[in-house]
C-alpha cells in the first residue's frame, strides 16, 4: 500500500512537472503575440492541462486534485501578480479565484473517467468550462473597473459582464480548444487510451 502511494506521488510529480514545462514552453512561444492583447494575465498554451486532466481520468478527482492544487501555485509564481500593487483584499481575492480555483478545478477532469471516451471528454470539457467560469466571475467582481486594469479603452468602464466575457473568453475559448482537440488525438490511440484507463489497480 504504501509502494503504491509512493508511485502515484511520483507520478503526481511527473504530471505536474509536464504540466509546468508545457505552460512555460508555450508562453515563451506565444507570449510575444499575446500580451498586447492580454496584458493583464491569461494566456494560450499548448497543453498544458491535458497532463493534469488524464492524471485525474487515471487516478481519480482526488489525486487530480492534488496535482491541480500543486499546478495553480506554480501559475501564482510565474503569473507575476504580486508585482500588480493590489491592495491587499484584491490580491487575496485573485489568488483565490484567478489562480487557486481556476487551476485546481483541472482536478476534477475524471468526474466521468468510468464512462469510457465520452466521459473522458466531457470531463475535460467540463474543467475548461468551469476554469473559465471563475475568471469570468473574478473579472466582474475584481477588474473590470479597476482603472489600473482597464483594456482596450474606456468603452469597457461600467461594462463589467463584457468586459470579463471578451477578456478571458479571449484566451480561455482558444485554449479550451486546443485542450481538447489534444485530448481527442491522443485518446484515439490504443496505447495512450490504456495508459490513461489503467487497470482496476490503478483506479484507487
Amino acid at each position: 500500500m504504501k509502494s503504491k502511494r509512493i508511485h502515484i506521488l511520483c507520478e503526481c510529480g511527473v504530471m505536474v512537472a509536464l504540466a509546468v514545462a508545457l505552460s512555460l514552453v508555450s508562453k515563451a512561444l506565444l507570449e510575444p503575440l499575446l500580451k498586447p492583447l492580454f496584458p493583464f494575465g491569461g494566456s494560450v498554451t499548448l497543453f498544458s492541462m491535458l497532463p493534469i486532466c488524464f492524471l485525474s481520468i487515471r487516478r481519480g478527482i482526488g489525486w487530480g486534485t492534488v496535482a491541480a492544487f500543486c499546478f495553480s501555485w506554480f501559475q501564482i509564481l510565474e503569473g507575476g501578480v504580486f508585482a500588480w500593487g493590489l491592495t491587499p483584499g484584491m490580491l487575496i481575492a485573485s489568488l483565490l479565484l484567478d489562480y487557486i480555483l481556476a487551476f485546481t478545478v483541472l482536478g476534477l477532469a475524471g468526474l466521468f473517467r468510468h464512462r469510457g471516451r465520452s466521459g473522458m471528454l466531457l470531463g475535460i470539457v467540463l474543467v475548461c468550462l468551469l476554469r473559465f467560469a471563475i475568471h469570468f466571475l473574478a473579472g466582474i467582481l475584481l477588474w473590470a473597473n479597476f482603472a489600473e486594469f482597464i483594456a482596450f479603452g474606456q468603452t469597457w468602464i461600467n461594462r463589467p459582464v463584457l468586459y470579463s466575457l471578451v477578456y478571458n473568453g479571449g484566451y480561455m475559448l482558444p485554449e479550451t480548444l486546443l485542450t481538447v482537440v489534444g485530448a481527442v488525438l491522443l485518446l484515439r490511440m490504443k496505447q495512450f487510451q490504456r495508459l490513461v484507463e489503467g487497470n482496476s489497480a490503478a483506479r484507487g
